[in-house]
């Protein structure tokens, strides 16, 4: 029983210290895809209105809408109507545009949020035509880019936090488990020694005969007994 509360202990403990650094880490790493890691424009980008040539891998390509903000904005940032054709070098299929809205990032007051996913059918220099009502944004453009190359990192945080809640609850069945099976100590109470601990009371001739008047004494005033039948029955026993 000893060896399973220990390895109870450990599992307890190694299971906290997994749980914490997948936690951490998996936040850490999702704040560090968002806002350092992120290659949002690692393909470069062109301003809305206007047209550029840009060189595309082949695969999949985020598009975001690249703007610079002044103060911090809220959840409500209003994204506006923009209109964007892609122009595939001569001999290549047109690229599938689909739109996929992301999350709102900001970094020192420079904003972009994903509008849409493109699958690039082969790599090449595509053109790139963007325009739009950005009328009040600053430097709006349309960026081409793709995920950090360390998001795979976050999921496996997320396994460590995983492996740790299953230690915990390993730790809590073993203890269960242990406690189930420990033997419980009955408590006998010895065997009663009565001559020992209440030693025998033999009556005394006269302790008998002192019993026997209070019966007789009993018998009178319940009615029993006759005066006379009481005297006689008094006389007998103590032998007059």
């Amino acid at each position: 029983m000893a060896a399973a509360k220990t390895v109870s202990r450990i599992l307890t403990i190694s299971g906290i210290l997994m749980m914490v650094v997948g936690g951490v880490g998996f936040i850490v790493v999702m704040a560090l895809n968002a806002f350092v890691l992120d290659e949002f424009d690692a393909y470069g980008e062109v301003p809305i209105p206007g047209s550029g040539e840009l060189q595309l891998p082949a695969g999949q390509a985020q598009i975001s809408f690249h703007t610079s903000v002044t103060g911090s904005p809220s959840s409500g940032f209003p994204l506006p109507s923009l209109k964007l054709s892609i122009i595939p070098p001569e001999g290549v299929a047109d690229p599938v545009l689909t739109e996929n809205h992301g999350t709102l990032t900001t970094v020192n007051s420079d904003t972009h949020i994903r509008v849409w996913t493109a699958e690039i059918p082969a790599a090449g220099t595509y053109k790139i035509r963007a325009d739009g009502q950005v009328n009040g944004y600053i430097n709006p453009q349309i960026a081409f880019g793709h995920e950090s190359d360390y998001g795979y990192l976050q999921w496996v945080f997320a396994a460590v936090f995983g492996l740790g809640l299953v230690d915990l609850i390993g730790s809590l069945v073993l203890r269960k488990a242990s406690h189930g099976n420990q033997p419980v100590a009955l408590i006998t109470a010895p065997p009663l020694d009565s001559d020992a601990s209440h030693p025998s009371y033999v009556p005394t001739d006269q302790g008998v005969r002192l019993e026997q008047l209070k019966t007789l004494s009993a018998l009178r005033d319940s009615g029993a007994l006759t005066q006379a039948e009481f005297d006689a029955e008094k006389r007998r026993i103590l032998g007059e």
